[in-house]
Parts: structure tokens; sequence; C-alpha cells
């Protein structure tokens, strides 16, 4: 038998020629994984944008009082007009530690946010911000 008479003979070298592409369950396997992390930043953005909005906000009120005598309720007194300028609802104003630190002041924002995902599932996110008042 010549070689382009040969038999065919199922099983030999099918895998080769019948497999093309990426299955239906292939794409899912794929997807889900990509689906979840896309969904995952989505929910995480605005809370991100809160913490910038919130390290601003610390970092604008250590910049004003720079070389002012100033208080603890008077930081806290420009943290919350910072605050209610940005529209940042978390954390509240009373809820920054601003203390004493020998010569100067420290405000911290040590706080935490929970983006729901789905279901019982949810991202727990942790900031913490120190700004020095000199």
């Amino acid at each position: 038998m010549r070689h382009s008479q040969r038999a065919y003979r199922p099983g030999r070298h099918a895998g080769r020629h019948s497999q093309r592409g990426v299955t239906l369950l292939g794409w899912l396997c794929l997807l889900v994984p990509v689906a979840i992390v896309f969904y995952s930043g989505i929910r995480l953005t605005p809370i991100y944008l809160n913490y910038m909005r919130v390290s601003k906000a610390l970092t604008q009120t250590a910049t004003e009082a720079h070389g002012v005598d100033a208080t603890a309720q008077s930081l806290r007194n420009s943290l919350e007009k910072h605050f209610d300028i940005e529209g940042i609802t978390k954390p509240e104003p009373r809820d920054i530690d601003i203390h004493r630190d020998n010569d100067h002041w420290v405000e911290i924002a040590d706080y935490e946010d929970l983006a729901p995902l789905f279901g019982n599932v949810s991202l727990l996110v942790q900031f913490h911000k120190e700004a020095e008042v000199r």
C-alpha cells in the first residue's frame, strides 16, 4: 500500500485535526476570573477615590496650619470644612485622630471600608494616612 492509499485508522492522529480553538467551557474558565477582577475594580474605584479625597483634605489642613499656633479643635474644624467641601462621608471628621507629638501636631486617618461584591462576598480595604502639622 502506497503512502497516499493508507487506510484511515480512527484514533490515530485524530486529535490534531479535530481540535481547533477554545471550547465554550474553556472560554468560561478564561472569562469568569477576568470578569470578577473587572467587577472588583469597578466596586473598589469609588472607595479609592474617597481615600484620595481624605488624603488631600489631611494634607491641605496640615499645609494651612503650617506656622500658625494651631489647636486640636482648630485642626478638626478645618478638617470638617474640607470634608464638607470634598463630600467625604467616610470616615467622619471625629474619627480622625489629632494629637500632639512633641513640637508638632499629627493627623491620622486610620479606617476601613467595605465593598460588597455579590451575595455575602465583600472586599475589605484598610487605609492609613498621616499628616504632620509643623
